[in-house]
């Protein structure tokens, strides 16, 4: 079962995407909304698999709120307007439905949200963690990673890439979600939506970025920049 909920403005199309989930027997209806800004502390509260999104709202854009929500759902836009559909999958949305939009559309695209779901969920069950260490599946093969050689995950559309102190990244096909709750939270903290660090391996802070080198660095962004400088305070002289 995918559960989801429905965002639009239009009192109207809200009711046929309503419509649509019920009709559909693999989708459960958590929630629907007809403005953007009651989303954000819904999902705080009520993890859902996936996001029907209106683009064109009057007070908060659907583009601009999948931007801000910190772990969010898979994502299917809904708009009238044709010009958002690149914008919309810069934001990793699973597919965009234009509307008028017709039960055989919304079926192949939420069909498509439910393959992506359903392996997500197969790969966090083969994602074992021990004291030290856990196996993550990439590809065809199994791979062992201590804690210790992870310098920083990074979301990338559908993996998460593991990048590691020596030797190439390693991709798996997991939300950063997914990982975030099995790492030790004293050694590990989300810094951005799209990172999380390993606080062992951080060296020069400069203003909000961790420089890694003179190519690599990432930028605290305003959401987690409390925690980490509080961090940073308990952990660095003046």
């Amino acid at each position: 079962m995918i559960t989801c909920i429905a965002v639009d403005d239009e009192p109207l199309a809200l009711r046929q995407i309503v419509s649509y989930i019920e009709q559909t027997p693999f989708l459960r209806l958590k929630g629907k909304f007809t403005n953007a800004l009651g989303v954000s502390s819904f999902l705080n509260e009520n993890p859902v698999d996936l996001l029907f999104l209106d683009i064109h709202m009057s007070d908060l854009n659907g583009l601009e709120l999948a931007k801000t929500l910190v772990n969010p759902p898979r994502i299917i836009f809904t708009t009238a307007y044709s010009e958002y559909a690149i914008e919309g999958y810069k934001v990793n949305a699973i597919d965009y439905l234009l509307k008028p939009i017709e039960y055989v559309d919304f079926l192949l695209a939420s069909n498509k949200a439910s393959e992506t779901i359903n392996k997500e969920r197969q790969f966090v069950t083969t994602v074992k963690k021990k004291d030290d260490f856990l196996f993550i599946k990439s590809g065809q093969q199994h791979i062992r990673i201590q804690f210790k050689d992870i310098k920083y995950l990074e979301a990338q559309k559908e993996y998460v890439s593991i990048n590691l102190v020596h030797g190439e990244p390693v991709k798996t096909l997991l939300r950063l979600k997914n990982i975030e709750d099995i790492l030790p939270k004293e050694y590990f903290m989300r810094i951005h939506r799209s990172f999380i660090v390993n606080l062992n391996h951080i060296v020069t802070v400069e203003r909000n970025r961790i420089i890694y080198g003179p190519k690599e660095f990432i930028v605290v962004s305003d959401t987690y920049q409390e925690a980490f400088k509080t961090f940073l305070n308990n952990n660095f002289f003046n």
